[in-house]
């Protein structure tokens, strides 16, 4: 029996007493580039940071998170190891792989963490500039349609 669902468990991260996740929108994240260079760290996988992303964000699968955050790994990512005390925004495609990312790091030590609500579709939504993995800049629209992929009817809930 399934007692918790993705969203479930999303929801949980945002309402813990404990270890509150915060997000900031696309908006936020303009007004803090413009004053600050905060580590962006893209927890999507490989393939899709590859096709499109946020220029300047590290790639850190969420499958490779923790160890990634650590010496002695072969998945260490040294500039995150070392950035427990800067300010951090996590991202995915759509803001929920962020927020157990982010839960996930701050149980880990990150003090100034937080979510990219809505993900970079939100950010794509906001008109703001996304890359290729050659860092040419990505039409809108072009990024829209990489970034809305279509349930299929298999991945839906029984009725």
């Amino acid at each position: 029996m399934i007692t918790e669902t993705y969203k479930t468990l999303v929801q949980a991260c945002l309402d813990s007493e404990e270890n509150k996740v915060n997000e900031i929108m696309a908006w936020d994240l303009v007004d803090i580039l413009e004053n600050q260079k905060p580590l962006l760290i893209d927890v999507r996988e490989p393939d899709e940071f590859k096709v499109i992303h946020l220029r300047g964000s590290l790639n850190v699968p969420r499958g490779v998170l923790e160890s990634a955050c650590d010496y002695d790994y072969e998945e260490t990512e040294p500039e995150l190891v070392k950035a427990r005390e800067r300010d951090i925004v996590v991202m995915c495609r759509s803001g929920y792989r962020s927020v157990l990312a982010c839960s996930v790091m701050q149980l880990m030590g990150y003090r100034s963490v937080v979510s990219l609500k809505t993900g970079i579709k939100g950010w794509n939504d906001y008109d703001q500039p996304l890359c290729d993995a050659n860092g040419n800049r990505l039409d809108d629209d072009d990024a829209w349609d990489m970034l809305n992929q279509v349930v299929r009817k298999d991945q839906r809930t029984p009725v």
